[in-house]
């Protein structure tokens, strides 16, 4: 009777990466690690993920930020997620750790993040510790995002409605801002200049009373939707 009930069990993990190679590799990677994990992979857009994830129990999603729809669309994944009853813990694969993105990524309802950069033999004690229940991201990220607690409920009472203060375009910018995007990439999502973007950004923060992106994204975070549906029709 003691044999099988020690046996530990098996985690059920997803892997969405933004191509098939992609997913495939990590997945023949952590099905080296014995028989710990049971694995499947996908390559496909945001609605694809979530489809599977209804459709097959799994206990730990690993997430590009990047799927096929798209740069951030792994994040709108996460969103819906959380939105739903599916009872599955994130992980998200992210190409850069800057603050505006380990921000973005645990907002959006992730419980780990994971760089690319990092050796896989890790990323099977990343999975195991997030099917536990803890949070896996590098102690400066979590201090970021103790910062941000801290700092949230002040900012809201002194900015509060602030992005009603932006022209349609200055919210734009400060949306994808905040979703992580360099001004190269919103200069080439709103085919404008760079210099336009950086001026916008400019005029950003003079209105907003803020210094930098992360400020930006911090505030932009905070804010519900209401100044774009004010402002949709300038």
């Amino acid at each position: 009777m003691t044999g099988h009930s020690n046996r530990p069990k098996h985690i059920s993990v997803l892997v969405a990466e933004t191509n098939l190679l992609g997913s495939q590799l990590i997945s023949g990677a952590l099905k080296r690690c014995g028989d710990r994990f049971q694995v499947r992979s996908l390559s496909g857009n945001s609605s694809e993920t979530l489809q599977a994830l209804y459709k097959h129990q799994t206990d730990v999603a690993l997430i590009s930020t990047e799927l096929a729809d798209g740069p951030a669309s792994g994040l709108k994944l996460l969103h819906e997620l959380r939105a739903s009853k599916i009872k599955t813990s994130a992980v998200v694969l992210v190409d850069s750790l800057d603050e505006v993105t380990v921000l973005r990524v645990f907002q959006a309802g992730a419980r780990g993040i994971f760089s690319r950069r990092d050796p896989l033999r890790i990323l099977s004690k990343c999975i195991c510790r997030v099917h536990e229940g803890q949070v896996w991201a590098a102690t400066e990220h979590i201090d970021l995002l103790l910062q941000f607690v801290a700092n949230l409920e002040p900012r809201l009472a002194v900015k509060k409605g602030g992005l009603t203060l932006l022209s349609a375009r200055e919210q734009e910018v400060a949306s994808l801002v905040a979703e992580g995007l360099s001004n190269r990439d919103i200069a080439h999502k709103l085919k404008l200049k760079e210099h336009t973007i950086r001026n916008y950004i400019f005029h950003i923060f003079e209105k907003l009373g803020l210094s930098s992106r992360v400020e930006l994204a911090l505030y932009a975070i905070s804010q519900p939707a209401q100044a774009h549906d004010q402002r949709s029709w300038d």
